[in-house]
């Protein structure tokens, strides 16, 4: 398969490998408020999909700092309690 192909499938292409450290942590933010701000809303208030909205909005920038901060230092502690290879 040549570039060109690989390119028009994607049209924004990929991203370099160094902006990993972020993407990673904005895309597990992203879904974790999703899925425990859906499940908190439909605990609460039952389907209100403006309530969801609104608690995700809140809830997302404050999560996705804290991934960026916490991370290194998790991937740290669970270095030392998992065996590699």
């Amino acid at each position: 398969m040549n570039s060109a192909n690989t390119n028009s499938r994607n049209a924004f292409g990929k991203l370099p490998a160094r902006y990993s450290a972020v993407v990673t942590p904005m895309l597990l933010s992203i879904l974790m408020t999703c899925i425990v701000s859906l499940i908190s809303t439909l605990m609460s208030d039952g389907l209100a999909v403006g309530v969801w909205l609104r608690s995700w909005a809140v809830s997302w920038p404050i999560a996705f700092p804290t991934l960026l901060l916490v991370l290194p230092l998790v991937r740290r502690v669970a270095s030392v309690l998992v065996r590699t290879a």
